[in-house]
């Protein structure tokens, strides 16, 4: 199963033949440009062909496999090399073209825990920013093992990855995001919270936030599925991606607040209160460097404040929600090392009066239009120099 490629070398030789900027341009010959266009060409029929050969693979009976002294991680390896070529949207809609897309998904309930969690990685590549992979992929029913797996797969990693998956075939995709709501996707996503893996913890995080953001609906459905009180928690957590994931949730939640999630606030007014005040505490123990780090959590922190209390954090009296130089403007390189060649040759050769005094005076830089003929000195068309 060795992958085949173009001849690149080859390509690369005759373009530096024909490009190396010491002779004039000229016309291809027919003979170069049959050659070049079938090389390049020669580019997309080799990973259809490969795609082709992996999707075969795909088809045959696991049992066949094992037979023939295919393992695990040679499918694994089979399944990377598959995302590389959908990572081109053309090649990621091909796939259902040429028969590998049901077979990808059917690996999503494969038996191996690596294989399922390489296949959700595939998924989420081809349906990512791609809208008609989503329609294919949500036609082929594959939310429904993503779903599976997310909810109830003994592996982390598999859950993790489904989960992802899940994330990139929604997104922006309304009748995915109804499929989820259907499927029970937040209770999932409730039981995700609970997991003590950072990395799914996170994931989950992004997702609440962004289906938050997409329907105010939604902040009645997690309010009642008890969601803020898990983000408050998990806004002191240890891992500061996950506390930043919590804070933007929250944050979300506070914006958009529904009578009923004014409610729900107002009762763990106090306990919000008070992990805020914590978070401004540990904030303002940190060292320089870690402050830094933690630019993004000291503005949610002072945001979520704002927007439940109607007023700045301590975080602002404290000098800590911009510190020096974060709001400077960057350093003007580009003028000093690479100065435009009309200023550059007005400052060598500018040219000098002399004033009522009798000392030399430099004449302005005039950027705009020249100066009026005299015969028009007198109208209101002169422009003034600039400086």
């Amino acid at each position: 199963m060795a992958r085949e490629g173009p001849d690149w070398q080859g390509l690369l030789k005759w373009s530096l033949a024909h490009a190396d900027g010491t002779q004039p341009p000229r016309n291809l010959s027919e003979e170069d440009r049959k050659w070049f266009m079938e090389a390049m060409q020669g580019q997309t029929v080799n990973v259809i062909k490969r795609m082709k050969e992996i999707t075969l693979v795909m088809q045959t009976p696991e049992q066949v496999l094992e037979a023939q002294g295919v393992t695990s991680a040679d499918i694994e390896d089979l399944l990377d090399e598959l995302e590389e070529h959908v990572e081109s949207i053309d090649m990621a809609n091909d796939l259902h073209s040429i028969g590998g897309l049901v077979p990808l998904i059917s690996y999503l309930k494969n038996s191996n825990a690596g294989i399922r969690a390489k296949a959700a990685e595939v998924v989420t590549t081809i349906v990512q920013n791609n809208p008609k992979s989503q329609e294919l992929v949500m036609e082929a029913n594959g939310l429904e093992p993503l779903l599976s797996n997310f909810s109830s797969d003994p592996d982390v990693t598999a859950r993790t990855k489904a989960l992802g998956a899940i994330s990139s075939l929604i997104r922006n995709n309304r009748p995915g995001i109804k499929a989820f709501r259907l499927a029970n996707g937040y209770a999932a996503l409730k039981d995700a919270l609970s997991s003590d893996n950072s990395r799914f913890q996170r994931k989950a995080l992004n997702l609440v936030q962004y289906l938050l953001h997409e329907s105010s609906s939604d902040h009645n459905v997690v309010t009642e599925l008890g969601f803020p009180r898990i983000m408050m928690h998990l806004a002191s957590s240890e891992d500061a991606e996950v506390r930043e994931a919590a804070l933007r949730g929250l944050l979300e939640l506070a914006r958009n607040r529904t009578d009923e999630s004014k409610s729900t606030l107002a009762e763990d007014d106090e306990k919000l209160k008070q992990i805020l005040q914590g978070r401004i505490e540990d904030i303002s123990g940190m060292a320089p460097d870690d402050l830094g780090a933690a630019k993004e959590e000291r503005q949610l922190v002072d945001s979520l404040w704002d927007a439940c209390y109607n007023e700045p954090s301590s975080l602002r009296e404290k000098g800590l929600l911009v510190l020096p130089g974060e709001d400077a403007p960057p350093p003007d390189v580009a003028s000093q090392f690479f100065e435009p060649p009309l200023r550059a040759q007005s400052a060598r050769t500018v040219s000098t009066t002399k004033d009522s005094n009798g000392d030399k005076k430099e004449a302005p830089l005039l950027l705009g239009l020249g100066p009026p003929s005299s015969s028009s000195s007198g109208s209101g068309n002169q422009t003034s120099p600039q400086t």
